[in-house]
C-alpha cells in the first residue's frame, strides 16, 4: 500500500506531502490544477518513462519519495532480494531529478538502477486510464491476465517443464546430427588414415628402437675388419698361443729355478684366463655385427614409414597409436551415428508429445477460463450502461513456448451485429473506461497487495453509469487500496478519503498544492463538481445526498 508521497520541486509543485490510507482515495480539482502532476511524479519515483523536464522552474532539482507497506510475501520482496536491496516491512523509494537532466534513485538508502525501479512498480502499483499502454490495454499481457484468472498454476508449471525437455532433446538432436554431418565430410580420410595406421601398426618407442638398430648396422660394416683382426691376434695362432708356450718352457724349468718361476707363472695363467674371457667378448661383438643387409634395409624401410606418416598427420611417432585410437573412435562415432541419429529423433518425438498433452490441456483451460471470464465481464457491464456491448476472450494458436501455444487478446463489440475488434481501438473513451473497469473488477482477487490507480476512468460517464463506476471502484478498494483522479461528483462521493488539488499564485509564480477534505469541505467540493463555480445550496444539497449514499 502506498502511505506517503513527498514532492519537492518538480513542474509547479514547491512541496507537498501526501499520507493516503487504505480503501477509496478520490482526488479532484479543476482542470488543470495539477492531478496529472501527481501521477508524473509517482512514476517518476517508480522509474517509469515519462516527461523530460521535471524540476520547477528555478530550482536545482527535484526529488520524489514515495513510501510503501510491504506485507509478509509480498511480490516486492523477492525483487529486493535479486536485487541484493535490503527489504523489511517499510519500502522507501527516492529519486531525484538535477537541472541538468540526471536522475539518481535510492531503496531504502541504497543505489540502486531505474530498471530495480520499474521492476519494484510492477509489483507495487497498477495504472489504468484511457491512456493507459501500461496495463490492462497491452495485448502483450492479455494471456498472463487471463492465466490469473483461470488460477492453475500445476497446468503452467507441466507445459514448461514439458517445453524445458523438448527444448533440451532437440538441441541434443540437433548437436549429434551437426557432429555426425562434419564426420561424414571427412570419412574417406578418417578411413584410408586408420587404414593407413592399421597396416603400419607403429608402437610406442618403436621409432626410437629402429633408429638405434639402423645406425648399429650402419657403423657395424666400418669396424668389424678391425675387431675380426684383433680376434685374430688374440686366438691360439696370436697371444693365446705366445702366452700358452711360454708357460710351457718355464713350467719345464720351474723345478730348477729354486721357486723364483712360482710367481710369473701364476701371473701368466691369470693373464691367459683374462685374455680368453676378452677373447670371448670379442667374438661375442663379432657376432653381433654379423647383419643381413636385407635387415638394414627393412630396418629403414620402416623407420621412415613410421617417421612419414607422423609429419603427415603433425604428431610425434610415439603418438601415432594414440592418433589411431582418437581415428578409429570417430570412425565408430560416425558407424553408429545412424542408431543415435534414430534414438535421438525418438527422444524428440517423445519429448514433443508430452509437450502437445500438456499445451492442449493448458489450452483447453484456457479456453474454458475464457468463457468464465467473458461471462463475469458481461455481468459487470450491464450496471455500466453497456448490457449491449459484447466482451470476447480470443485463445488462438501460435509459436510453441514455455506458456504454451496459445495467443490471447481481449476483443470488444460496442453493438449487436457490429465487428469486434482489439480492446483499444474498438471503444471509445468513456467506453474503454467502463470496459477497463469491468474487467479489473473480474480481476482484483489477483492483484492483492497492488495500489490501483484510475486516471479518470470515468470521464464521459455521469448519472446513474458514474454512480455504478463509483461502487465498482468503492468495491476493488476493499481491503486494498484504490487512488482515483475524477471529475464524477458521483465517483468522488463514494471515496473512503478525500484530497482537493487546486492552484495558487504567490510571488508572481504559480503552485499546485493538495488539500486533505473533512465532511464539511467535501461537500463543498463535491457540489462545486455538480454545478460548477456558483456553488448553491441546491447543489449542496445534491452533494450531501450523495455521500449520504
Amino acid at each position: 500500500m502506498l502511505r506517503t508521497l513527498d514532492i519537492r520541486d518538480i513542474l509547479i509543485i514547491d512541496h507537498l506531502e501526501l499520507h493516503f490510507q487504505s480503501g477509496l482515495n478520490v482526488l479532484t480539482g479543476e482542470t488543470g490544477a495539477g492531478k496529472s502532476i501527481l501521477l508524473d511524479s509517482l512514476g517518476f519515483v517508480l522509474g517509469w518513462r515519462g516527461r523530460a523536464e521535471l524540476v520547477r522552474s528555478g530550482a536545482e532539482q527535484g526529488d520524489v519519495t514515495a513510501v510503501f507497506d510491504l506485507a509478509d510475501g509480498h511480490a516486492a520482496h523477492a525483487v529486493l532480494e535479486e536485487a541484493g536491496l535490503p527489504a523489511g516491512p517499510e519500502l522507501i523509494l527516492r529519486r531525484v531529478n538535477r537541472s541538468d537532466g540526471r536522475k539518481t534513485a535510492w531503496v531504502n538508502d541504497r543505489r540502486c538502477s531505474g530498471e530495480v525501479l520499474r521492476a519494484l512498480s510492477e509489483t507495487l502499483v497498477e495504472l489504468h486510464g484511457q491512456h493507459d499502454d501500461r496495463g490492462l490495454l497491452d495485448p502483450k499481457g492479455h494471456m498472463a491476465v487471463l492465466d490469473e484468472f483461470m488460477a492453475r498454476p500445476a497446468l503452467h508449471g507441466a507445459v514448461r517443464a514439458a517445453w524445458k525437455a523438448l527444448s533440451g532433446a532437440r538441441k541434443s538432436l540437433q548437436a549429434l546430427e551437426k557432429a555426425i554431418a562434419a564426420v561424414r565430410e571427412e570419412e574417406d580420410f578418417l578411413r584410408h588414415a586408420v587404414a593407413e595406421l592399421d597396416v603400419l601398426d607403429p608402437k610406442p618407442g618403436e621409432e626410437r628402437e629402429l633408429d638405434t638398430r639402423r645406425r648399429a648396422m650402419q657403423g657395424a660394416e666400418k669396424i668389424r675388419d678391425d675387431v675380426a683382426r684383433a680376434f685374430a691376434m688374440l686366438g691360439f695362432e696370436g697371444a693365446e698361443g705366445v702366452i700358452s708356450e711360454a708357460i710351457r718352457w718355464l713350467d719345464g724349468v720351474s723345478d730348477r729355478a729354486e721357486g723364483q718361476l712360482d710367481a710369473p707363472l701364476a701371473g701368466l695363467s691369470r693373464a691367459l684366463e683374462e685374455l680368453g674371457e676378452a677373447s670371448a667378448g670379442v667374438e661375442a661383438c663379432l657376432d653381433n655385427l654379423d647383419f643381413n643387409p636385407v635387415d638394414l634395409e627393412a630396418c629403414e624401410e620402416r623407420l621412415f614409414a613410421i617417421r612419414a606418416l607422423a609429419r603427415k598427420h603433425d604428431v610425434t611417432p610415439d603418438e601415432l597409436g594414440t592418433f589411431a585410437i582418437e581415428l578409429r573412435a570417430r570412425l565408430e562415432a560416425l558407424d553408429a551415428g545412424d542408431a543415435q541419429l534414430g534414438q535421438a529423433r525418438a527422444d524428440v518425438a517423445k519429448a514433443d508429445a508430452a509437450y502437445v498433452s500438456a499445451a492442449d490441456a493448458l489450452s483447453d483451460a484456457r479456453s474454458k477460463a475464457a468463457l468464465r471470464l467473458d461471462k463475469a465481464v458481461t455481468a459487470e457491464l450491464a450496471p455500466l450502461k453497456m448490457e449491449r456491448a459484447v466482451f470476447t476472450t480470443m485463445v488462438s494458436r501460435a509459436v510453441q513456448s514455455g506458456a504454451g501455444q496459445d495467443a490471447v487478446a481481449f476483443t470488444v463489440a460496442t453493438n449487436p451485429g457490429a465487428p469486434s475488434g482489439p480492446l483499444n481501438k474498438i471503444a471509445s473513451g468513456g467506453e474503454l473506461s467502463r470496459f477497463l473497469l469491468a474487467l479489473k473488477v473480474c480481476l482484483s482477487g489477483e492483484t492483492q497487495g497492488v495500489t490501483m490507480i484510475f486516471d479518470e476512468i470515468d470521464r464521459g460517464v455521469g448519472g446513474a453509469t458514474a454512480d455504478a463506476v463509483g461502487r465498482r471502484l468503492a468495491a476493488l478498494a476493499i481491503g486494498g487500496q484504490v487512488l482515483v483522479v475524477t471529475h464524477s461528483p458521483q465517483v468522488a462521493a463514494l471515496g473512503g478519503h478525500h484530497w482537493r488539488v487546486e492552484k495558487r499564485v504567490e510571488n508572481g509564480a504559480t503552485l499546485s498544492m493538495v488539500v486533505p477534505l473533512d465532511v464539511p469541505q467535501r461537500v463543498d467540493e463535491i457540489a462545486r463538481m455538480i454545478s460548477g463555480d456558483s456553488v448553491t445550496d441546491e447543489a449542496r444539497g445534491a452533494a450531501r445526498a450523495l455521500l449520504a449514499g
